[in-house]
């Protein structure tokens, strides 16, 4: 693989060494490429076939059904986005899927709600039996998995191995559901399934079908095919994680473009911090000659930074 690959399974099961090992692992990937496959991390293959099969089930619903699945989502990142409706470059033409998002579920008279916390929002639920169920086992299964990563990840930063705990345990995350349709003939020049971007969070753990398509841009500007691997996820360092370590750690651009001619899901899970989070740049990555890089700032300060310029063009363009 042109991408790293590493078994999380010494750092999951507690096995002597396995802390640092992973630690090591992750943190040398984390600093080339910021892309790398997850293997042994212990998420049931039956919970990600349910998974898949939601995905499939909710995006086959008519139109009007999926539309009534959202409310206000440019404010509250829930509930379904159709065709067209993001822009992930904002310099191109809108992106050639549609998403269904859901985040830390929350009642509707939760006080997070009631007090109007930034991005709590309650989460749209298909009447499909079993899809809220399915999903929420699926979101708090790599929940989980992502806050067990950041053990390793604080290691490496020179961080206390729980640092980044209480800071994910309220988290801004996102479950999202993908579909992109195979690239159409007439797609205006620079279309394709998702536009260059990197992602606004900690940690992305994807998990692709057997389609493929997802490209990573390396540093000298080529793009390197990143293909499925059975049973591993597709994780990347994003925007918030490179801002915490003081651009230790790199936050790599990449697109989507669904050449395959076949439709393509995908399940993306993205770990935000929580809310009232402080970002600020880690003491183990900042020294007299390499001072911090960027001032403080909140967990959703940063998400609203980053979603209102991807937003911004698809809203110009209905107006």
């Amino acid at each position: 693989m042109n991408l790293p690959v590493i078994d999380l399974a010494p750092l999951l099961s507690g096995e002597p060494g396995g802390l640092n090992q992973i630690a090591g692992e992750l943190g040398h990937a984390a600093r080339e490429i910021g892309f790398f496959y997850v293997t042994g991390h212990g998420i049931d293959p039956h919970l990600i076939e349910q998974t898949f099969a939601a995905s499939h089930a909710i995006f086959a619903l008519p139109l009007d059904a999926k539309m009534a699945l959202t409310r206000d989502f440019f404010k509250t990142n829930r509930g379904y986005v159709p065709m067209e409706g993001e822009a992930l470059d904002p310099a191109r033409p809108s992106d050639l899927k549609e998403a269904f998002n859901i985040g830390w579920d929350l009642e509707p008279d939760d006080p997070r709600i009631l007090a109007g916390e930034p991005f709590r929002a309650v989460n749209q639920w298909s009447e499909i039996p079993g899809w809220k169920e399915t999903l929420l086992a699926y979101f708090n299964a790599v929940w989980s998995l992502g806050r067990q990563m950041h053990r390793a990840i604080a290691v490496d930063l020179g961080a206390e191995l729980d640092f980044f705990e209480d800071k994910l345990d309220a988290p801004l995350a996102t479950l999202r559901l993908l579909h992109y349709p195979p690239q159409p003939e007439n797609a205006r020049a620079g279309q394709v399934g998702a536009g260059t971007h990197t992602d606004y969070g900690n940690l992305t753990l994807l998990l692709p079908d057997q389609v493929g398509g997802l490209e990573v841009r390396q540093r000298d500007g080529t793009w390197l095919k990143a293909p499925t691997l059975e049973g591993a996820f597709i994780c990347n360092i994003g925007d918030c994680l490179m801002r915490w370590s003081n651009d230790t750690y790199v936050s790599t651009p990449h697109r989507v473009v669904n050449d395959s001619g076949r439709e393509r899901y995908s399940i993306a899970f993205f770990l935000d911090p929580n809310p009232d989070a402080e970002v600020a740049c880690l003491p183990g990555c900042q020294s007299a000659e390499r001072p911090a890089k960027y001032p403080p700032i909140s967990g959703a300060d940063y998400l609203r930074s980053r979603l209102d310029a991807t937003y911004e063009k698809v809203k110009a363009d209905r107006a």
